[in-house]
């Protein structure tokens, strides 16, 4: 079976940071903002990373374990075209499981996507064309 292809980072441009959302209570809210005001960060956002940054680095050894057990693939990986054509030809399908990115080339038709991924587990982002998500919606954990 032919393994996803993955490119540099020096060579593929950053993806997109992801946004999200949290709440916070005011005193919480309210020491960040005094943080800020002091100089410790640059802004909020400085200090809700480094903070987040410094939570991995803890725990790197157990994320490390789980990705192991989970036999996932850590990274960004691309699944081309011709990944799939590949895979259509030997008969085979896949099974994605990544943590970090998961791209699905937009000229992936949901007909091959249906023909050649088995399914599709992916902790941070998977990016794909609306019409293959659509297309594999049931296969995608």
């Amino acid at each position: 079976m032919p393994k996803a292809s993955t490119r540099s980072l020096t060579v593929a441009a950053k993806p997109a940071d992801e946004k999200i959302t949290i709440n916070l209570g005011c005193v919480d809210l309210g020491q960040i903002d005094l943080l800020v005001q002091e100089g410790f960060y640059a802004n909020r956002t400085d200090l809700i990373r480094t903070a987040v940054r410094n939570q991995l680095a803890a725990h790197g050894e157990a994320v490390k374990q789980v990705v192991a057990r989970k036999t996932l693939t850590l990274g960004i990986h691309y699944f081309t075209k011709a990944d799939l054509l590949s895979l259509k030809a030997a008969r085979d399908k896949l099974n994605i499981r990544v943590l970090g990115l998961a791209v699905i080339d937009p000229d992936v038709t949901p007909e091959l996507a249906l023909a050649t991924i088995e399914s599709i587990t992916v902790l941070g982002s998977l990016q794909a064309s609306p019409a293959v998500r659509a297309a594999l919606r049931t296969r995608i954990h």
